[in-house]
């Protein structure tokens, strides 16, 4: 499988290339060539198949050339092995059409579990094979981070350094990263927003002063491999639901766009998708974009969904290119113009690719609060607010009939409501507890440096702490 990236100028790399890449060379986001695709009798022949299998034949295409299907299959089992439910992304039946796919049984208690775990081990694998050591570089706006310190911690080839925003991530979220004790984990409070570090991340990747002397990689999910492994649970939950011989509604509340573009993979590769609805919070450039071809960032509102609270989302520009005719030279200066400005107008092309699938929808605190009080007072379910973004927009797109009746529509539970507790305790007069595979979360010291909030701070400290 060969990768390009979606500027047009980076060399095409293998899978091993881009997992240890992350972002292209030339500033872009790395793609498969072409989709891999399944026949319905194909797809069909998955029905039942345990989560680690499942994992490893989705995943195989996109992998060939780089590991053996002994190494996928090893990996997989491995992987999937250490969650906290057996069927790893279990579904959960609101009402006759209502679903919600639960991806927070992992170790950090959110859906990025499902993506690093993996990932981490593929880190590991590929760096021994190459004896090679590299520096992780990351943004998060609250889960990320903690998912992937815990897939790398104490890994002998890797170092992280993860950015958040100070002030805005939970409690929770933030001890997830600050408590964990490895010589190889260093945290970052940054004077700014997500938006902000993120912005970091990426200028690393260009700046010859850093990437010239450390061989740098990515966690966020600019990077393929993650991408790549939150396809899986979209067929998982589908062929449950009756796929192929029946389609399947997904909404899935947004951020980064990369858990929804993993969505869009799916249907690429043949999974009968009915629509991918974005769910937004305030911070609504996705839903912008969307509805009205307005891609255009303004100031991040901090809300009760801050891992949503995000105005540039990386992941767009994957479904830009390959909406666009993958034509990678107008991209660049499509993505050049709003790197200055800030603001750019979607093409004819890009629109009309992208609303046949997608659906978009906002929802405020107080229609997210809603949503949390029906899933309890109506089914017993206590979820999370980002949860209750993705909720919202689903019975809002049930009511207005944007997805028929008969089609199951499944809500992307991203988070254990655990992880922001005063937010579900104050919308639903209930406080829910941590689950005890966490240990004592508010016991253990957190380690973390707070610094300004400029690259110069950044770049300084990532050089300054690399071994290598």
């Amino acid at each position: 499988m060969e990768y390009i990236s979606t500027r047009g100028s980076a060399p095409p790399l293998d899978f091993e290339g881009v997992t240890l890449a992350g972002l292209a060379s030339d500033g872009g986001l790395y793609l498969p060539r072409e989709w891999p695709r399944l026949t319905e009798d194909e797809i069909r022949a998955l029905r039942g198949r345990p989560y680690h299998e499942l994992a490893a034949t989705i995943m195989r295409p996109f992998v060939v050339g780089s590991l053996t299907d002994d190494e996928l299959d090893a990996l997989c089992e491995t992987v999937y092995g250490n969650f906290g439910h057996a069927a790893v992304t279990p579904l959960v039946q609101l009402d006759e059409q209502h679903w919600l796919l639960e991806l927070f049984h992992g170790p950090t208690l959110a859906f990025k579990d499902v993506a690093l775990q993996l990932l981490g081990h593929l880190f590991e694998t590929f760096l021994a094979r190459r004896g090679e050591k590299m520096m992780i570089v990351g943004a998060t706006s609250g889960d990320t981070g903690s998912a992937a310190i815990n897939a790398v911690a104490g890994r002998d080839n890797v170092e992280i350094v993860m950015l958040h925003p100070k002030g805005r991530v939970s409690d929770v979220q933030r001890r997830q990263m600050t408590t964990v004790r490895a010589a190889n984990v260093y945290n970052l409070a940054i004077d700014g927003s997500f938006d902000d570090a993120q912005a970091h991340v990426k200028r690393m990747f260009r700046d010859p002063e850093v990437a010239g002397k450390l061989k740098l990689g990515a966690v966020n999910s600019i990077n393929w491999a993650r991408l790549m492994a939150q396809v899986v649970y979209y067929f998982y939950s589908a062929l449950q639901l009756g796929a192929p011989d029946r389609k399947t509604a997904y909404s899935v509340p947004t951020g980064n766009f990369g858990d929804v573009f993993a969505g869009y993979v799916a249907a690429q590769m043949g999974l009968p998708i009915e629509r991918l609805i974005v769910a937004t919070n305030v911070n609504d450039i996705l839903h912008r974009a969307l509805s009205e071809g307005d891609y255009s960032a303004g100031g991040v509102t901090a809300t009760m969904t801050p891992s949503m609270d995000i105005q540039v989302s990386s992941n767009f520009e994957r479904l830009l290119f390959d909406c666009g005719g993958r034509d990678g030279a107008a991209l660049a200066e499509q993505m050049r113009g709003f790197e200055q400005s800030k603001a750019m107008r979607l093409t004819n092309a890009q629109r009309e690719g992208a609303a046949a699938l997608f659906t978009s929808m906002r929802a405020d605190q107080t229609e997210t609060a809603r949503a949390l009080a029906w899933a309890y007072r109506e089914t017993g379910q206590v979820i999370d607010p980002h949860t209750g973004v993705g909720l919202h927009a689903a019975l809002a797109a049930s009511e207005d009939a944007l997805v028929p009746a008969e089609v199951p529509l499944v809500t992307l539970a991203t988070a254990h409501p655990a992880k922001f507790p005063d937010a579900v305790e104050r919308a639903v007069g209930v406080r829910p507890a941590l689950p005890g595979r966490v240990g004592d979360l508010f016991g253990r010291e957190e380690h973390f440096t707070e610094i300004d909030g400029s690259y110069e701070a950044v770049r300084d400290f990532v050089l300054a702490n690399a071994s290598a």
